[in-house]
């Protein structure tokens, strides 16, 4: 029987080239996003909103296996807007509070199965922000929901980890990369000297989910190109 992966935030970027990851091994794949889009062989794609309690709870309710679930649903709030109470809430609400809900209505099918959840941290999770405030704090709060997930349903079989992104090629980079002076800085400080790709982030993800990485759980593996080790 193939595994069945549930991948939150699977519409695009970093989320949609793990969905594609794990449907061209084999797996059975449900991508979520908060906007309809094109039809890929092997991925079922649904409408899903993580800051709404109910859908989400539906949403899980409605499936009889569950192997893998990637949290990869994420958003930045630019003009500032991430420095006042509403913003800094709603970025909170998507991408740490989203993750900790959809976590949880999976736990019981994650137990059946003894699977396994990844989350997508950031360089963010352990550097400040002066533009991003919220999203690094949400980026902040993963790492640490990672490692405490680990820890408390460890006895359910359920191994958490996280993957950390660099600089990687996405929408919610394309002003970074559009700013040459300041691409040039990340890439200075980036030994590999590129820009990331989404799909830098399969292998380590399928890594994380695979027996492979049977005794690994509370873990934030770097996917940055040395970026950290800089």
């Amino acid at each position: 029987m193939s595994r069945v992966v549930v991948v939150i935030g699977g519409s695009g970027g970093i989320g949609r080239a793990i969905a594609q990851g794990f449907a061209a091994s084999g797996d059975s794949v449900l991508a979520t996003g908060h906007a309809p889009v094109g039809a890929t062989p092997g991925i079922e794609d649904r409408l899903l909103d993580v800051r709404d309690d109910a859908a989400v709870s539906d949403f899980f309710g409605q499936l009889s296996q569950l192997d893998v679930l990637v949290n990869a649903a994420g958003v930045i709030r630019r003009g500032g807007e991430e420095f006042t109470p509403a913003g800094f809430a709603d970025v909170i609400d998507i991408n740490l509070t989203g993750a900790l809900r959809t976590s949880a209505a999976a736990r019981s099918l994650l137990a059946a199965t003894r699977g396994a959840i990844i989350n997508i941290a950031s360089m963010l999770s352990y550097f400040g922000s002066g533009v991003a405030p919220a999203y690094s704090a949400s980026k902040g709060g993963i790492a640490q929901l990672t490692r405490s997930l680990a820890i408390a349903w460890a006895g359910d079989g359920i191994r958490v980890n996280a993957l950390a992104p660099g600089w990687i090629a996405t929408a919610l980079t394309e002003a970074l990369q559009d700013d040459p002076a300041r691409s040039a800085a990340l890439m200075a400080r980036t030994p590999m000297n590129r820009w990331g790709r989404a799909e830098d982030l399969v292998g380590p993800a399928l890594f994380l989910a695979s027996p492979g990485a049977a005794f690994v759980t509370g873990a934030i593996l770097p996917v940055d190109g040395g970026y950290s080790a800089a």
